[in-house]
C-alpha cells in the first residue's frame, strides 16, 4: 500500500497516547478493608478496559484508547502494592482511622464522616481522607472535645 493512503499520526494523537501519571500521595497508603476491595475492583476494571482497547484494529485509535487504562493500571498497581489495611477501630473513646465521627460546627451544622484512606474518600458519600485537615484535627479526640480547623471550631459529639 502506498504511503499516500496511510493515516499519519498527528502530534495531537501522539500527545493523547502519553498521559501523565496520576499523582501518588506521599502519605502512607492506609486503607480500610472496603477500600482495598474497591482498589482491587478498579484494577480489574482497568484491566478489562485495557484488554478491550488492545483489540482495536486501528493503531492510532488503539493507542488513544489504551492511554487511560494504561495510566490507571500503573496507578492502581502501585496503590495496591503499598496498601496497608487498617483494622476497624471497633468501639473506642477517641476518633481513629476507620471511625465514624459526628461533630457540630459553630454555625449549628452537624456533620458525620467516616475517616478512611485517600483513594476511598468521598465527602458526598460521607467519607473523608485521614490526611484531610478535618480528619487530622479530629483523630485522637474524644466526645465533647473542641478542635479548630481553619477559622471554625468543631465539637466531637459522637464516635462510632
Amino acid at each position: 500500500m502506498s504511503v499516500a493512503f496511510m493515516k499519519e499520526e498527528s502530534a495531537e494523537t501522539a500527545a493523547e497516547t502519553l498521559l501523565p501519571d496520576r499523582p501518588i500521595s506521599p502519605h502512607p497508603n492506609l486503607v480500610t478493608e472496603t477500600g482495598l476491595k474497591t482498589l482491587e475492583a478498579q484494577l480489574s476494571e482497568a484491566r478489562a478496559a485495557y484488554e478491550a482497547a488492545s483489540a482495536i484494529e486501528d493503531v492510532n485509535e488503539r493507542r488513544r484508547q489504551l492511554a487511560g487504562p494504561t495510566r490507571d493500571l500503573r496507578y492502581l498497581t502501585e496503590r495496591l502494592r503499598t496498601a496497608q489495611v487498617m483494622p476497624h477501630p471497633g468501639p473506642t473513646d477517641v476518633v481513629a482511622f476507620g471511625s465514624t465521627v459526628t461533630f457540630s460546627r459553630e454555625d449549628g451544622r452537624v456533620q458525620t464522616y467516616r475517616i478512611v484512606g485517600e483513594d476511598e474518600a468521598d465527602p458526598k458519600q460521607g467519607t473523608i481522607s485521614y490526611v484531610s485537615p478535618v480528619a487530622r484535627a479530629l483523630i485522637g479526640k474524644a466526645i465533647g472535645e473542641l478542635v479548630t480547623v481553619g477559622e471554625q471550631e468543631l465539637e466531637v459529639t459522637a464516635i462510632g
